[in-house]
């Protein structure tokens, strides 16, 4: 019997919790029916505790065990589950790691602030859930603190216990689970999480009845399970965010949850920097892919389907792409590539002309590379009508046209759907772009006041160099832009070629290593785009 928690109880737990949910998955799968029925809940939790074990035991006692296991459960956290839990842990990381061997008092204050913390994780909290069955444990411990039963072993017993009654009562809080007749997944994940705690304790998990089972029908045949809350097919968005800051979270957490729900959003410190893990249930992938992208560097990309569109009009599996283009030589290079291509100038391109240009695929799957961040808002809302119509479109967040070359450079129609918008999300992510155009009236930039017809040099949408001449201020936006790094620059000439000529000569005589692909965007492009890959 354990009077405290020491580093390597909180080994011994973790290890516990990744054998009792790798034995309870295809169960807690099975519960699995809010807030969408994808029955992933058990194995979301347990690869979120995977995720944070393998991190403890790198650790090897170089840092607190709390802090390893939580840092390795957010960044490793799956689903909205997964990350609920993460969250869990790392709420109690916040307030036990670093400090004595853990009492039965300040277990029950730490289970309290997680609980605490994990509510103000999500962005719209349900009763009759997983926060719901943890704050009930939580409060079972402070409360048996309260009434002198303060031995840890007496505080774990208690949040086991009061959990367990909470879960109990999930069925009546909630219409999907009474419905379903089942308590909820992730409440009964954390039932487990608890019980295998005060085996680490005592010696001796309780001795449980299994979970119920989803009742069936005559022959075996499963209750339907009723539909998600949110109506209509949707995906699940999940990221981990770094090179970003608390504003820009918030920003994205408002962003986030305009754009759909399910919205969970955890943070935790790394030696890099501090990360969040994103999830939510989004219709448009892509504009979730591109508010992470506002808020910072989204890295680990995944999307999952929640539920499958209306049959296709189009023959089923069928993929396009559309792109947006300013001027025939980019048009051309879209073209080339296969894509089907809208080329008018940014100011004239319409919901309705996105539209038309999805339909006119006949393609099942499709997706929109805007290249431009003016227009993102516009396909986003063309391809919403577009889904209505039975197909599956998602705009990929491209702001300029090297993006869209770099998004289609990595597709492979071989891959899922799913998989290939996230490669091509990523590829368009990482490539930065910069352009010299011309000012066409006085106005102040981040680069100073200029005047009409300065020549402005741009790296992603802010000015960073103000000239008189072309070549010159070319050469200095991308000797700015390859300071960082590079391995490949594409350039897309606009209407004179010399300055081409120019950009090139100097990339060979300055940044020797560096491979260059140069194109012509003729009439209506840019003098000059640039792409840093």
């Amino acid at each position: 019997m354990l009077e405290a928690l020491d580093e390597a109880a909180v080994g011994r737990w973790s290890r516990a919790v990744v054998d009792t949910l790798a034995q309870a998955r295809g169960r807690l799968d099975e519960l699995n029916v809010f807030p969408v029925p994808d029955g992933d809940t058990g194995t979301n939790l347990l690869m979120t505790a995977e995720a944070g074990h393998a991190a403890l035991t790198a650790a090897a006692g170089a840092e607190s065990a709390w802090t390893a296991l939580a840092r390795g459960a957010v960044l490793g956290a799956r689903g909205n589950s997964g990350a609920i839990l993460a969250q869990l842990l790392r709420g109690l990381a916040d307030g036990l790691a670093g400090a004595a061997p853990v009492d039965g008092p300040a277990l029950a204050e730490a289970l309290s602030a997680a609980s605490r913390t994990a509510y103000r994780a999500v962005a719209d909290p349900e009763e009759g859930t997983f926060l719901t069955v943890a704050r009930a444990g939580a409060e079972s411990a402070v409360a048996a603190v309260s009434d002198g039963r303060a031995l840890l072993a007496d505080v774990v017993r208690a949040a086991a216990d009061g959990a367990l009654t909470a879960l109990q009562a999930t069925p009546g809080q909630l219409a999907a689970l009474r419905d379903a007749g089942v308590v909820d997944a992730g409440g009964a994940g954390w039932c487990l999480v608890l019980d295998a705690l005060v085996g680490t304790v005592t010696g001796t998990a309780p001795t449980r009845a299994p979970l119920a089972r989803r009742p069936l029908r005559d022959r075996g045949v499963p209750t339907p399970v009723p539909a998600a809350p949110a109506p209509g097919p949707g995906s699940e968005v999940q990221f981990l965010l770094a090179d970003s800051d608390a504003a820009a979270v918030d920003r994205l957490r408002a962003r986030l949850a305009e754009l759909g729900d399910c919205l969970v959003v955890v943070g935790v410190d790394t030696p890099s920097g501090r990360e969040w893990n994103v999830h939510v249930h989004v219709a448009d992938v892509g504009a979730a892919v591109e508010a992470g992208i506002e808020a910072g560097r989204p890295h680990r990309i995944s999307v999952t389907a929640l539920a499958p569109v209306r049959a296709p009009v189009a023959a089923a599996g069928t993929r396009a792409s559309v792109a947006l283009t300013c001027s025939a030589g980019l048009a051309d290079l879209f073209a080339g590539e296969g894509v089907v291509v809208l080329t008018a100038p940014v100011g004239e391109i319409t919901e309705d002309a996105v539209l038309a240009a999805v339909l006119g695929t006949g393609a099942a799957q499709v997706v929109v590379l805007p290249n431009h961040a003016e227009v993102t808002a516009v396909t986003a809302r063309a391809a919403e009508r577009a889904r209505e119509d039975g197909r599956d479109v998602v705009v990929v967040p491209t702001r300029s046209a090297v993006q869209g070359l770099a998004a289609l450079a990595v597709t492979d129609p071989a891959r899922r759907f799913g998989d290939d918008v996230v490669a091509m999300a990523e590829a368009a992510a990482a490539t930065r772009w910069a352009e010299v155009t011309v000012a066409e009236h006085d106005a102040l930039t981040s680069a100073g006041r200029c005047a009409a017809g300065d020549v402005l040099g741009s790296a992603e949408g802010d000015v960073v160099v103000i000239g008189p001449d072309p070549d010159a201020v070319a050469r200095d936006l991308l000797d700015r832009l390859l300071s960082a790094g590079g391995e490949m620059v594409t350039v897309v000439v606009g209407e004179d070629p010399a300055l081409g000529d120019a950009v090139c000569a100097h990339l060979a005589a300055v940044h020797p290593t560096v491979d260059v692909v140069r194109y012509a965007g003729g009439a209506g492009a840019v003098p000059l785009l640039v792409g840093v890959e």
